[in-house]
């Protein structure tokens, strides 16, 4: 397995947000994270980076992932336009996990960052600023950024936020590409629920049942199995109204 939870509690400051957690994904798995805003997928997506601490449970990652070795695109970083860098700075910036306090790219993380770059395909853009990029490019600048962190594991808040239709669906036929080609494990969190029914492989939906005050795991399965469930289609009828 690249990724286990087990009877996970995630919360802040003593109170849970979100809580029996309890499911696998397998090396190379496509896993779509969905729920309503405050339903706990960002809070879940802290966890798995390491940024907070699991209340109680576990999260074990596949041998020989470090915390440090998980390629991430936030929803923050997604929606910022202006950095003032060259798109070969921001990809081989995805190394700065593994260098540590080496001021310097070694030869194979320039050349990985190359090969990045030229997978999805903004070789020809590496020495222009970011900032001048349209949307589409600059999230596969982020994309080669993530993939420099790793290629092993990939954790993306909404990757196409912000994005107009026709970028969107590039966006998500590029990531099934990655996982199908590389072999890469991905889990995303997204808003946009056709879409992401129609390319990941299996679904996460959180939500705070009726009378509770924490969220929970309402359903974990595959997507056919998540199309047909009372639970997959109230909420594909609910974001569609």
């Amino acid at each position: 397995m690249e990724l286990a939870v087990r009877a996970l509690a995630l919360g802040y400051n003593g109170f849970a947000v979100v809580d029996g957690l309890d499911f696998d994904i397998p090396r190379g798995g496509y896993l779509c994270v969905v729920g309503e805003n405050g339903s706990g997928k960002s809070t879940l997506i802290k966890g798995i980076l390491g940024l907070i601490s699991p209340m109680s449970g576990h999260i074990r990652l596949g041998e020989g992932i470090g915390r440090g070795g998980i390629g991430y695109l936030s929803q923050e970083m997604a929606v910022k336009k202006d950095f003032p860098a060259g798109v070969s700075e921001i990809v081989l910036s995805g190394n700065l996990g593994r260098a540590g306090l080496r001021p310097f790219y070694s030869r194979t993380e320039r050349t990985e960052a190359e090969e990045n770059m030229r997978r999805l395909g903004i070789w020809e853009l590496r020495e222009h600023c970011f900032r001048e990029l349209s949307g589409g490019q600059q999230r596969r600048a982020l994309l080669a950024r993530a993939l420099c962190a790793s290629r092993r594991l990939l954790v993306l808040d909404e990757p196409a936020a912000g994005l107009d239709p026709l970028v969107t669906v590039d966006v998500y036929r590029l990531l099934e590409q990655l996982n199908r080609e590389l072999d890469l494990t991905i889990i995303m969190v997204s808003h946009d629920i056709e879409s992401a029914l129609k390319y990941a492989r299996a679904v996460l939906h959180l939500k705070k049942p009726a009378g509770k005050t924490v969220n929970t795991q309402c359903f974990f399965g595959t997507v056919d199995e998540y199309i047909k469930s009372d639970t997959g289609r109230e909420f594909r009828v609910h974001r569609s109204s």
